[in-house]
């Protein structure tokens, strides 16, 4: 029986897309298909246990942590490449026509893509309110459905940014991420305070001085806020 990761899989191929760990490959997954995920996972799961050496069997603290892991992966820490863009519905900027900064501040977890280990920030999401508007909450959805894959900070910043982009049809944006990484803190080199921030920035964000610091003045605003 052909396994519903090899369908999945030869979809993608004959398409020609790619599908890195970073990638959304919603449009290739049929209903029911991320539940024969799990289930084509768990055993996989379990095989990584026995050659661990751990007796899955008798210890009451790792029976069923392979399903518990084929869960967390498919559904919760790398939902985002297997679920649709969450939906945003999009109004017209007519109140006023409010031509100004609007800067998002977004928790976010994402997965390193080298060593599969947590990433755990903040996404300040800043544009210029263009004709097109968002829910203040469909910043977040986004940012966070960006990040729930397999991913580096630098192109999760950038993924942000066009997806936002998308969304707001904002021609200039800005997107800063400060995060802290598992692959630092918890091996290598074991750093217990590894901050690391990125930063994208387009249209007046990039070009015009004014426009970024407001922006960056904004984010430390926000950071004082949430500090007190």
């Amino acid at each position: 029986m052909t396994k519903t990761s090899e369908i999945i899989r030869e979809r993608i191929q004959e398409s020609g897309a790619r599908y890195w760990a970073g990638d959304n490959i919603s449009e290739f997954i049929q209903d029911g298909e991320t539940d024969l995920l799990i289930e084509e996972l768990t055993p996989k799961f379990e095989a990584v246990l026995d050659s661990l050496v751990i007796d899955k069997e008798n210890d009451p603290n790792s029976m069923d942590t392979g399903r518990r892991l084929a869960k967390m992966y498919i559904n919760e820490i790398m939902s985002g490449r297997y679920l649709p863009r969450p939906k945003a519905t999009a109004f017209p900027n007519t109140t006023d026509s409010y031509d100004g900064m609007l800067v998002v501040r977004s928790e976010i977890k994402s997965v390193c893509s080298h060593h599969h280990q947590p990433v755990s920030g903040v996404a300040y999401i800043g544009i210029i309110a263009a004709d097109t508007l968002i829910g203040l909450s469909k910043y977040t959805r986004i940012a966070q459905w960006c990040a729930r894959r397999g991913t580096l900070q630098e192109e999760l910043a950038n993924d942000i940014a066009r997806e936002i982009g998308k969304a707001t049809d904002a021609e200039h944006l800005g997107v800063y991420i400060q995060a802290t990484h598992g692959c630092c803190e918890n091996r290598g080199i074991m750093a217990t305070s590894s901050l690391t921030q990125t930063t994208v920035l387009k249209g007046s964000f990039k070009d015009d001085s004014g426009t970024k610091k407001e922006f960056m003045d904004n984010i430390k605003l926000q950071q004082g806020f949430v500090c007190k």
